[in-house]
């Protein structure tokens, strides 16, 4: 049915506007967290690091990619991987071998090499799961396991809510609290987009305190609009392609094994959000073989790896849409979006403050439906071996 319980599983009916909406309200969920990776990056390699058009074109593409991989079923958003900035730092640190004459932004193309072996030990790891199975697999990931993991998900992104809703902590409660009251009260489409309200409507209040004179307390503008007078309208993304040495492949790979058990985290979370068992149907080892190729493929330009979003997860469990088609929107938004740098920048310029607000509602979402879970399998926690 396409209406169950409040849940729309076909957004068509609602209309392109609407359809149109619900894209960017995922798209504008996502955003925030996706450029601050290349900003992150660009730190460690001194100015010379990843693109935000590259990452934000990556994302797209990968997160289509994705969906081709998975029959077009699993409604998943691709953005950029936080896990892998420790090895960024590393590598852009490395001064012997090869790398001991070579500037920040030689570095980089060897980082992305790194990164396109770790995408493709996605593959290896959807090989086994396709030739043993997946009950077989996932026979050692119960919900006892997939619960609290799902939970730790949610909490251990909690931190970065936090730190930047602490910047303006006015910006980020008025966040949080337009996004509750759209969400509890809101009425007809009001109801299944309150993530674009809460960043619409405090950043209408970011423009007002700003004409008006007032900062962040620690003195900072709430609002920067240098990086929007310095962006081009249109520009095609700065591509460069990945380099190989094994020292950096040696650096950068090994976290596929951390990102590849967060993979399944989330698939297991997205499956217990739209009440589908996506590990079974189209498969863990589509899913994984779209996450780990997108990563490649956005390694080769010069991309950052790419992951399924919680973010997005949040704002499935809160608009109760759960089409896909909707995702694949929010894909193209951003693939148009790379192409120009000015809307991107202006789009950038929204204070970390009300990214932390929306944030502290997704993350803890993420970590509800971890907590659902558990009972809906009947989690015993009386059993000294579960708890």
């Amino acid at each position: 049915m396409n209406n169950e319980n409040g849940v729309i599983k076909d957004a068509s009916a609602l209309g392109t506007p609407k359809m149109l909406l619900l894209g960017l309200q995922h798209m504008f969920a996502m955003f925030g967290a996706t450029i601050l990776v290349p900003i992150l990056v660009n730190s460690y390699f001194h100015g010379e690091g990843l693109s935000v058009q590259v990452t934000l074109i990556c994302a797209g593409i990968g997160t289509l990619f994705f969906h081709l991989c998975t029959k077009m079923k699993v409604p998943a958003f691709l953005g950029s991987s936080f896990a892998f900035l420790g090895g960024f730092a590393t590598v852009a640190e490395l001064n012997t071998g090869i790398f001991a004459d070579m500037s920040y932004g030689e570095k980089l193309p060897y980082a992305c090499g790194g990164i396109v072996v770790a995408g493709l030990l996605y593959l290896i790891l959807a090989l086994i799961i396709k030739l043993v199975g997946v009950k077989r697999v996932m026979r050692f990931l119960p919900p006892v396991v997939t619960g609290p993991i799902i939970i730790c998900i949610g909490l251990s992104l909690a931190p970065s809510a936090i730190a930047n809703a602490s910047t303006n902590w006015l910006l980020a409660l008025v966040a949080l609290a337009v996004i509750v009251i759209f969400n509890v009260w809101g009425k007809g489409m009001f109801k299944i987009i309150p993530i674009l309200m809460g960043v619409v409507i405090p950043y209408v209040l970011a423009l007002i305190l700003t004409a008006c004179g007032v900062t962040n307390p620690d003195g900072s503008a709430i609002l920067d609009f240098s990086n929007v007078a310095q962006s081009a309208w249109v520009g095609l993304p700065p591509f460069q392609f990945c380099k190989f040495d094994i020292t950096a492949v040696l650096v950068m790979a090994p976290i596929a094994i951390a990102t590849m058990m967060e993979h399944i985290g989330d698939i297991s979370a997205i499956s217990a959000t739209v009440d589908e068992n996506f590990l079974e149907d189209p498969g863990l080892h589509r899913t994984l073989i779209g996450d780990g190729l997108a990563t490649a493929l956005s390694a080769m330009v010069g991309g950052p790896a790419n992951t399924t979003y919680g973010e997005n997860t949040g704002v499935l469990e809160l608009s109760r849409v759960h089409d896909p088609k909707v995702i694949r929107i929010a894909a193209v938004y951003a693939i148009v979006l790379s192409f120009i740098p000015k809307v991107s920048a202006i789009i950038g310029s929204m204070p970390a403050s009300i990214i932390g607000g929306v944030s502290f509602i997704l993350y803890g979402m993420i970590s509800a439906i971890g907590v659902r879970n558990i009972v809906e399998n009947h989690v015993d926690f009386t059993k000294s071996r579960n708890l």
